[in-house]
């Protein structure tokens, strides 16, 4: 029998650390001569957090919409390529920010008829500022996304612990212990843990779920929906293959809603920008645009860099990509105006020309 690759789930709401955290634990297999596999979703049509990826593990990608509705039936088959094509030690799926954990279990499962491979962890990065500030409105539906995210940990992560207070801190972890009562809280900064917990997880039997089950059962109300939870992911993505056009997920005879409380804005630049002017329009993002990334290419220099922006701060990394990529921004966020974004957009780039 060929041993049992194991697999864990990397979830947790949009600009949480996820991605962080992969390339943390990535890093930590290979210094032990392990090959890790990544399988990664993205919401938007090009997989920026892959160009986080070194090109020497091996990866399988799920773009244009979220694992958990729209394309989740294909999960079984990607894992199992995956695992068959290249034999790693261990498998990550990264899922998009906007999934919810419970429906990707169903995928890793139908994965473990087709080939040897067991789910070992669902792990939940949490980031501190934006729960208590999510948690403010517990009514939102982005607050319920991220409950949910919780409860169907089995270790979760407690982010950017650096920057809420500490007795802000405290009450989060009560509050987390109060949606999940048994998965273990590891409270962090960037998502610096002690590693060797995955060679335990690895070593360990299946996924212990909540003691009480949350989020495990089923209670949705949705004509043939056979699970417990509300789709909270994207409504609509944009591209074109100039710029930008509109369509959503919903088929003609789905039995899902769209779901378009979280957004997503996709555009491709025709060649490099002015760096000062796209740094102004990021400083000028409404607050409905809460997550963005990106490839760019800049006038004032020839390295691509790798553009991240989370919650009001933006960050710019060169890179040195090893295939022909495009210069692309993804934005992400709630109810937010995608016209005007896209005429910014336009504008900046006949500035530049």
């Amino acid at each position: 029998m060929k041993p049992i690759v194991p697999v864990h789930i990397l979830s947790g709401f949009l600009g949480s650390g996820k991605t962080t955290l992969l390339t943390r634990a990535l890093d930590y297999y290979k210094a032990q001569d392990k090959v890790p596999a990544v399988l990664m979703n993205e919401l938007g049509e090009v997989n920026l957090d892959g160009m986080l990826v070194g090109g020497e593990v091996p990866m399988a990608e799920m773009l244009g919409g979220c694992i958990c509705c729209t394309i989740r039936g294909d999960l079984g088959l990607e894992l199992k390529e995956l695992v068959e094509t290249h034999r790693p030690d261990v498998v990550f799926v990264e899922c998009t920010g906007a999934a919810n954990p419970i429906e990707i279990l169903d995928g890793v499962t139908d994965a473990s008829l087709l080939t040897e491979m067991e789910l070992r962890s669902v792990i939940t990065v949490v980031d501190a500022g934006q729960l208590s500030e999510r948690a403010a409105q517990p009514k939102g539906r982005t607050y319920r996304l991220m409950e949910d995210q919780i409860r169907c940990a089995t270790v979760i992560l407690l982010n950017k612990s650096d920057l809420v207070p500490p007795e802000e801190l405290a009450k989060l972890e009560q509050s987390i212990r109060e949606l999940n009562p048994s998965a273990p809280i590891h409270v962090t900064v960037r998502c610096e843990i002690d590693y060797t917990l995955f060679d335990r997880l690895d070593a360990g039997g299946s996924v212990t779920p909540p003691a009480d089950g949350a989020g495990l059962s089923c209670g949705c109300t949705e004509p043939g929906c056979s699970h417990d939870h509300e789709h909270h992911h994207a409504g609509e993505h944009v591209h074109d293959h100039a710029r930008s056009h509109s369509h959503d997920h919903a088929q003609p005879g789905s039995l899902h809603p769209t779901h378009e409380h979280v957004m997503v804005h996709t555009h491709y630049f025709s060649g490099p920008i002015d760096s000062e002017r796209f740094e102004e329009l990021i400083g000028r993002l409404p607050k409905e645009i809460y997550r963005a990334k990106g490839i760019l290419r800049f006038t004032d220099t020839s390295t691509p860099f790798l553009f991240q922006y989370a919650y009001r701060e933006a960050d710019f990394m060169k890179i040195t990509p090893q295939s022909e990529v495009p210069s692309v921004a993804v934005f992400i966020g709630e109810h937010f105006d995608k016209t005007a974004l896209a005429a910014e957009l336009e504008e900046l780039e006949k500035q530049t020309s």
